[in-house]
């Protein structure tokens, strides 16, 4: 929502945000990615998308989480910067971490570090979790964009059930305690699942893993008062 809003922002178009539902709260007192979007002229529509058709020719249409072919272009070159460091500091074999909401970025990371890496002696290999659904929508998802499948992340899960959104203290946990030991501020959303699980699975990995910050932190600026409120303690502590 906030980086398209400032993509719109820098190249003076028109932006408009479709989606099911805003809680009136959120409407009432904006924060977050929210006021910030809304502050770059953003236009909240409250209303389902029926298909892309239903828009002239003149409108740039994204779906939500970028889930469309274009989205490889940008994420092309991120795996070309990332296979570029990798031989520069000689790693033969390396491992990538990142959650996944489409699990777009995951994929095209996949496909494009494999296509990179064909002819020579490096390896290169993504790992992912479904932070939105379970391990069968995020490969449906996949298939979507890419029918190899030789060219899809590994997906690794917790066997505990997820719920896209809501508030676990072992999310909090580990988000507090990565702040303190690396003091690097992750996203609330997404990394303490995908941290939670890459630390589950640790054992798998022998070769170097690089862990991808999902960004987004404004939206800190409202889940972590979230968190405050239910888990006082872990909040003192």
């Amino acid at each position: 929502m906030y980086s398209l809003s400032q993509l719109a922002k820098m190249r003076g178009w028109g932006y408009e945000y479709y989606v099911d539902h805003i809680a009136e709260y959120l409407k009432e007192n904006p924060q977050g990615n929210y006021q910030a979007a809304c502050a770059n002229g953003m236009i909240v529509k409250e209303q389902r998308v029926a298909n892309r058709e239903q828009f002239g020719d003149d409108v740039l249409f994204i779906e939500e989480g970028g889930r469309q072919k274009e989205s490889e272009y940008g994420i092309k070159i991120l795996a070309e910067e990332i296979i570029a460091w990798q031989h520069e500091q000689g790693i033969e074999r390396l491992a990538i971490f990142l959650p996944s909401g489409t699990g777009t970025t995951a994929l095209y990371l996949q496909k494009n570090c494999s296509l990179l890496t064909t002819h020579c002696s490096f390896e290169t290999k993504v790992f992912t979790t479904p932070c939105v659904g379970k391990r069968e929508y995020l490969k449906k998802q996949f298939l979507e964009l890419e029918t190899n499948e030789a060219y899809h992340p590994t997906i690794l899960t917790l066997e505990k059930k997820h719920h896209f959104g809501k508030l676990y203290k072992d999310h909090y946990k580990i988000w507090l305690k990565l702040q303190q030991q690396t003091g690097v501020e992750f996203d609330l959303l997404y990394d303490p699942l995908g941290w939670r699980v890459l630390l589950e699975y640790i054992w798998l990995f022998e070769s170097p893993v690089l862990y991808i910050h999902q960004g987004g932190v404004l939206g800190n600026k409202s889940m972590l008062p979230r968190y405050q409120r239910k888990f006082p303690l872990e909040s003192e502590g």
